[in-house]
């Protein structure tokens, strides 16, 4: 009898094939943060003003503007200026702020910050996501499925400042449960547990919304999966189809969609740490602009940079790993 050939390949191979893929993802996806990183330049250098006069007094003389100016180095061109710039991020230097401070010193302190805010917004985003997709498709075209498909698509088309200000309205000014702004603590963090909820909730809901419709299509397409149809067959709990044979086959997809999420909650807390005074990066870049900051700016869009490569990669290679082997 001819011996039986597996049809998966080797681990090593496996390994390889991996190893290379997340390489040509993290290259892909350096080059595109380097277009991004050289248009922030362009676009500051673009704005009116620049970084010497914002950032000096309004009487001070022309002479004490040309003199911040050469110290900024703004007497060059802007793409003299990246260059400059990107070769000492290869090193982990950020720059000099626009006010004589290295960009890691303004920036640092706040990280931290969006990170906690960023965190519970995803796991309260995964949560919400799992629970809602998972209970629409328990009876698929039924009065919970259209409600909860209903609701998903309208807080996706609600923009996180519209909803942070109708959050304010309510439980703020109106109920007075949660305070409206943030106050930080002597060590730059915030000064209390409350003040994070109406921020957190301003971007979960959204990404709430989109992440619900991603769970729901996902489940539901692995209904049509024949193992899928053997268990119900077989008389099992739909809790237990759901949870066994529905939601495995269902991760790579979800995956994706919360990975892209922390993404967009990275931009919408631009507008909503504005909104509610956090401590973040978002007040960071929302002070950088102002002051035609460039190298801040561009700090800042690197580390966010940064952290989405660091969740889209990982669940892109989940995804093409699960589609392999389906």
């Amino acid at each position: 009898m001819a011996e039986r050939v597996s049809a998966r390949p080797p681990a090593a191979v496996l390994g390889r094939a991996v190893l290379w893929r997340a390489g040509l993802l993290v290259l892909r996806r350096a080059g595109l943060l380097l277009v991004l990183l050289a248009a922030v330049f362009l676009l500051v250098d673009l704005l009116p003003g620049d970084a010497a006069r914002s950032t000096l007094d309004a009487n001070a003389s022309a002479g004490e503007v040309a003199a911040r100016r050469a110290r900024l180095g703004l007497d060059r061109p802007w793409f003299e200026r990246f260059a400059h710039w990107l070769g000492g991020l290869c090193t982990g230097d950020l720059g000099v702020s626009a006010r004589g401070r290295p960009v890691w010193e303004v920036v640092g302190p706040h990280l931290p910050n969006t990170l906690l805010l960023g965190g519970i917004v995803l796991a309260l985003t995964a949560v919400a996501a799992l629970g809602l997709g998972g209970l629409a498709v328990l009876r698929p075209g039924g009065r919970l499925d259209r409600a909860i498909d209903s609701g998903a698509t309208v807080l996706l088309a609600l923009p996180e400042f519209v909803l942070g200000t109708g959050l304010v309205v309510v439980f703020a000014f109106y109920s007075d449960l949660l305070p409206a702004v943030t106050t930080t603590s002597t060590g730059g963090g915030v000064h209390d547990a409350g003040m994070l909820v109406l921020p957190a909730l301003a971007l979960a809901l959204p990404q709430i919304g989109w992440n619900t419709r991603i769970v729901r299509t996902a489940l539901t397409e692995q209904l049509r999966a024949p193992h899928v149809d053997a268990a119900v067959l077989d008389g099992l709990p739909r809790r237990r189809v759901l949870l066994h044979h529905l939601l495995p086959g269902a991760v790579p997809p979800i995956a994706t969609g919360l990975a892209t999420s922390a993404g967009l909650v990275l931009g919408g807390a631009v507008t909503v740490e504005t909104l509610f005074n956090y401590p973040g990066l978002g007040s960071v870049l929302t002070d950088a602009l102002q002051n035609r900051d460039g190298p801040t700016v561009a700090g800042v869009v690197a580390l966010a940079g940064l952290i989405i490569t660091s969740t889209l990669v990982p669940a892109d290679l989940l995804g093409r790993w699960a589609r392999r082997f389906a």
